[in-house]
C-alpha cells in the first residue's frame, strides 16, 4: 500500500505515512469487527501511532469510517471483484458469472469477513447519516459496474438486471455468513437462469 520508501522526518510524506498507518489499521479492524464496536484506542494501538496523528488526519471517527469505505471500494470492489471478474471472463456474461466463482473462493476462506458496505449500513442505520449515505453510494457503484456489463452483453433494461444481479450477490454473502459455503455456486445457478431469460 505504500511506496516502500522511508519518508523524511517532518515532511508531508511523514504525515502521509501516519495517515496510511491509521487508515490501514482501521481497515483491518473495521472489516473484521464492524465500525461500531472498534474504538479509536484500538485503531491507535494497531497503527502504532499517537492519538494526535489519528485526529490530525481524521477529525472524527465518522471521517475514519468514510476513509475505510473509500479504501474498501478501491481494494475490494475495483482491484478485486471488478479486476478479477474481467480477468476470468472473456465476455460480459462470463464476467458476470465469474463474480460468483470469485465469491465461492472468498466464502471458503477462514478470514471471510462479508460485505463491509452492508454491515456498515446496518450498523449505522440512520438514513440521513453521512456514513450510511456513503455505504449506499458504494453499493450503487457496484451496481453501476454490473449495469455496464449488462449493457455490454446486450441485455434489455440493464439497470433492472443489475439490481437483480446485485440482490443475488448480496444474498449469497449473507447466506455465507450463515455458514452456507455453497451459497456462491447456488447464486451462480440462479444467475445462469437469469441470463438465459434475458
Amino acid at each position: 500500500m505504500t511506496n516502500g520508501q522511508e519518508p523524511d522526518k517532518g515532511s508531508t510524506d511523514a504525515r502521509d505515512s501516519g495517515r496510511e498507518r491509521v487508515s490501514r489499521a482501521a481497515y483491518e479492524l473495521f472489516s473484521r469487527n464492524g465500525v461500531r464496536t472498534v474504538g479509536v484506542d484500538a485503531i491507535i494501538g494497531r497503527a502504532g501511532t499517537a492519538k494526535m496523528t489519528l485526529y490530525r488526519n481524521f477529525p472524527s471517527k465518522d471521517d475514519l469510517i468514510l476513509e475505510f469505505l473509500r479504501r474498501r471500494e478501491q481494494l475490494w470492489t475495483r482491484e478485486w471483484v471488478q479486476a478479477e471478474s474481467q480477468r476470468r471472463g472473456e465476455t460480459p456474461r462470463d464476467q458476470l458469472l465469474a463474480i460468483f466463482d470469485i465469491f465461492s473462493e472468498w466464502f471458503s476462506r477462514p478470514d471471510f469477513e462479508g460485505c463491509s458496505f452492508l454491515t456498515t449500513m446496518i450498523e449505522i442505520n440512520e438514513k440521513g447519516h453521512p456514513v450510511y449515505q456513503a455505504a449506499v453510494s458504494h453499493l450503487a457503484n457496484i451496481r453501476s459496474y454490473l449495469e455496464d456489463l449488462a449493457e455490454a452483453a446486450g441485455i434489455d433494461d440493464p439497470n433492472s438486471f443489475a439490481r437483480k444481479w446485485h440482490i443475488l450477490m448480496k444474498g449469497s454473502i449473507m447466506a455465507a455468513h450463515e455458514g452456507d459455503t455453497a451459497a456462491a455456486s447456488r447464486a451462480r445457478e440462479i444467475g445462469e437462469l437469469l441470463l438465459a431469460s434475458c
